[in-house]
């Protein structure tokens, strides 16, 4: 039985993904789990596997292929005749209601049109990009916001990146007044991410000896254009402290045997992250985004952590949700299954995306300070560095303590210095003394 193999749930604002490489060719053997194709989004990559057992009919995509949600990639016939049925059975169904999305599109307004996008069906030999193609130059994340083919054109024209937008409507769709409120913020401030700046020169580097020239994968280079985009615009302040965790990591080594029985690593990150929610309670705008408009601040309910997570491809940013509402062995879990499957290149677009706060943590490779850069739209990012004896005076002698050093860089349009000194203090406290979380 033949098994159809589509693109999965890619989460809300996310339209189309790249085709970033065909892992096999027509023919081939493969796995329930082997990789069929590697997609990339904005933020990562996903290795999309076979599901079943049994050999690769055809493959519908090629490199360099832009892909929406349930959009076919490859046709594989399946071994296991029962799990092939069922599969075809789903396969089907998944096809008549998108069919039905396409036909109750037609009557919706353009805007909606864009949303929506037609499958082509399996025995086509080639397949055509299937999103709205962005002009050569324009950057991905601009290809992937969410936004009519009218409001993409008056943004063109302006010369705005639908990428720096927020979006105002309906799932963080971007408006036409969105764009306006966004041009006009500019030219008010005076920033246009660079617009008057000289270009950095060029230099042909082999004139003074041998060199070779790298590709950067494509989560470097997205990442490249974020942080040219964030740190022009933002205005980021950081602010430097210390914490005295000497009974928190006590705390923590007696707990690893609890920690063993829940089958999970209890690490810092964990107990940090409890820490800094009951600290972004009592300071709510460092769990906030300034809207477009510059004037207004979007306070949020939730609190959901993305934490920094180094990869072979370059660094991702999973998201944990509801650490509020989490108990710290359920955190470690999260962090630990999240982190994992960043490096194996398996998370969801949607498991990046919605952080009010974000972590980066380096103390597991050393340093004694650094200054992370504002996780655009949050508004602060803490940073963590390698925690270390030293000798603090009590008031008689000095007492050796562990002390952890904290780096928070913030958008100084949003909070101030003396706001921001007080957070650092209060988590600073929290984590001296776990028990004030309770309180």
């Amino acid at each position: 039985m033949k098994i159809e193999i589509k693109v999965p749930g890619l989460g809300d604002g996310v339209d189309q993904v790249d085709v970033a490489a065909v892992e096999v060719a027509e023919g081939a053997s493969v796995g329930a789990d082997d990789t069929l194709v590697t997609l990339e989004t904005d933020k990562a990559a996903m290795d999309i596997p076979a599901d079943v057992a049994g050999t690769v009919v055809q493959i519908l995509v090629k490199a360099g292929d832009k892909l929406a949600e349930g959009d076919l990639i490859a046709v594989v016939e399946s071994e296991q005749a029962e799990e092939s049925e069922e599969s075809d059975s789903e396969g089907s169904d998944s096809s008549k209601e998108k069919d039905s999305e396409e036909k109750d599109s037609e009557e919706k307004d353009s805007e909606d049109k864009d949303s929506v996008e037609s499958v082509e069906k399996p025995d086509t030999p080639t397949r055509a990009a299937k999103a709205e193609t962005p002009a050569p130059d324009a950057d991905s994340s601009t290809s992937s916001a969410h936004a009519s083919p009218a409001v993409r054109q008056f943004a063109r024209e302006l010369g705005a990146d639908l990428g720096a937008i927020n979006g105002s409507g309906r799932k963080g769709r971007i408006t036409r007044s969105d764009v306006t409120a966004f041009v006009k913020g500019l030219l008010t401030s005076g920033s246009g991410g660079g617009a008057g700046l000289e270009p950095l020169p060029d230099y042909d580097h082999s004139q003074w000896g041998e060199t070779e020239l790298l590709s950067l994968s494509r989560i470097r280079q997205l990442t490249a254009k974020n942080l040219s985009r964030s740190w022009p615009q933002i205005p980021q302040v950081t602010q430097f402290d210390e914490s005295d965790i000497t009974e928190l990591e006590a705390f923590r080594q007696a707990q690893k045997s609890l920690a063993d029985q829940q089958e999970v690593k209890l690490t810092l990150l964990a107990l940090v992250m409890k820490a800094v929610v009951h600290s972004l309670r009592h300071f709510p705008d460092f769990n906030s985004s300034l809207h477009a408009d510059g004037q207004q601040l979007v306070l949020k309910k939730y609190f959901h952590i993305g934490v920094a997570v180094e990869t072979e491809a370059g660094l991702v940013v999973p998201v944990v949700r509801d650490v509020d509402q989490k108990g710290i062995f359920e955190i470690a879990a999260a962090l630990g299954d999240l982190s994992g499957r960043a490096r194996q290149r398996k998370l969801k677009p949607d498991e990046m995306q919605g952080s009010s706060f974000t972590i980066s943590s380096l103390g597991g490779i050393g340093g004694t300070a650094f200054t992370p850069v504002v996780n655009h739209p949050n508004v602060a990012i803490l940073g963590l560095s390698r925690s270390q004896m030293k000798p603090v005076w009590d008031g008689s002698e000095f007492q050796p303590r562990l002390m952890l050093p904290l780096s928070l860089s913030y958008d100084h349009r949003v909070i101030d210095g003396a706001v921001a000194a007080r957070f650092t203090r209060h988590l600073a406290d929290n984590l001296a003394d776990i028990r004030r979380v309770l309180l």
